[in-house]
């Protein structure tokens, strides 16, 4: 049985919690208990608290056992203990929350789908500590984040480049933050995860459909890049792409064409895994100066008009466009769609003309 009761006390000499405030689970361990303190814990929390959590929180020193402070959750669960573990309110998260416009496809208690524009980063790091897709989410969602690892901070699940658009969902407590990610991890295999992107792309795939079966990793040459390595490298990640060609423009009678747009759906999610696999078999994406800068002269073969929106298209042309997963409480199946942005459709039109 487990009692919930919320503590707003002072520090006193016989508390061996000190100033304790937050959320305390009270326990009694039956005949039947037994394991490892971490894992018997999380079992008797339900969902609502992982097991690295709750291991955190013993060696914070947040664990009474018959009201004597326990740090060690590898210690055997005995029957007839009494298990109080403190829960501190969440943190204020790090970095601080920012007003920065969102687009807002979905919200509830549990997660939020929002439509990323080209220019974000989604989360704070060196060079971009501010601006950020954490940064807005911080300040929007506010005490609605009930704090994922003991933090108020949004759980990214996912992330998208700098300048690829598109739907992205975002955890607000840890049930979702666990649920979600495991679906990320299994990348749609044995779970109802879909992710599709859409890219233009310079050439024409030979195939109107295929798949690109070609492990990643670190660039020898520069870390912050990836590329092909071979299936037996020590550190090649699985990766594949499925992709199909559903436009092509400038095509010339011998079904040749300057360029495609072209669907992706993804069977892992490594970095810059679509730049890579289309750059690999011929065709990058236009306007990726990372994977495709020795592609742009191609532009000089365009019209006016055209080469002047493709020389001036200021990022790679990826869109992920749509995003299906389960409700990580509910079990329902959420899709969302979002069209091509506006840069995109600009360049297909121009392409076409």
């Amino acid at each position: 049985m487990v009692s919930y009761e919320i503590l707003r006390r002072r520090s006193v000499l016989s508390d061996p919690f000190k100033q304790a405030s937050g959320i305390r689970k009270v326990l009694t361990a039956d005949e039947k208990a037994e394991g490892r303190l971490d894992a018997w814990l999380t079992a008797q929390l339900g969902e609502e608290f992982s097991r690295s959590r709750v291991k955190v929180l013993i060696k914070d020193g947040q664990l009474l056992v018959n009201g004597a402070v326990v740090l060690d959750p590898q210690k055997k669960v005995r029957s007839g203990d009494n298990y109080e573990l403190l829960l501190p309110e969440p943190e204020d998260p790090t970095p601080k929350g920012e007003v920065i416009p969102l687009d807002i496809l979905y919200e509830d208690d549990d997660l939020i789908v929002i439509s990323k524009p080209t220019g974000m980063v989604v989360h704070p790091a060196a060079g971009n500590w501010t601006g950020t897709l954490v940064n807005a989410l911080i300040h929007h969602c506010g005490d609605s984040l009930s704090g994922i690892g003991g933090v108020r901070r949004p759980g990214i699940v996912h992330r998208l480049d700098k300048d690829t658009t598109g739907v992205m969902v975002v955890a607000k407590n840890d049930i979702a933050h666990r649920h979600l990610s495991l679906q990320f991890a299994d990348h749609g295999r044995t779970m109802p995860l879909k992710r599709a992107y859409q890219a233009i792309v310079w050439g024409r795939p030979r195939s109107l459909s295929g798949t690109i079966d070609a492990p990643l990793g670190r660039s020898t040459g520069d870390r912050t890049r990836r590329s092909v390595k071979r299936p037996d490298s020590q550190d090649a990640d699985e990766a594949i792409t499925h992709y199909a060609v559903l436009e092509r423009f400038h095509e010339s009678p011998d079904a040749t064409a300057l360029a495609a747009l072209v669907e992706c759906h993804l069977e892992t999610g490594r970095t810059h895994q679509i730049r890579v696999h289309m750059a690999h078999i011929g065709h990058p994406l236009l306007g990726d100066t990372v994977y495709g800068a020795h592609f742009r002269t191609k532009a000089n073969l365009l019209p006016d008009e055209a080469r002047n929106v493709v020389n001036s298209f200021g990022r790679q042309a990826l869109h992920a466009y749509m995003l299906q997963f389960e409700h990580p409480r509910t079990g329902e199946l959420m899709d969302f769609e979002v069209p091509l942005p506006a840069d995109m459709v600009e360049l297909a039109e121009a392409l076409r003309r």
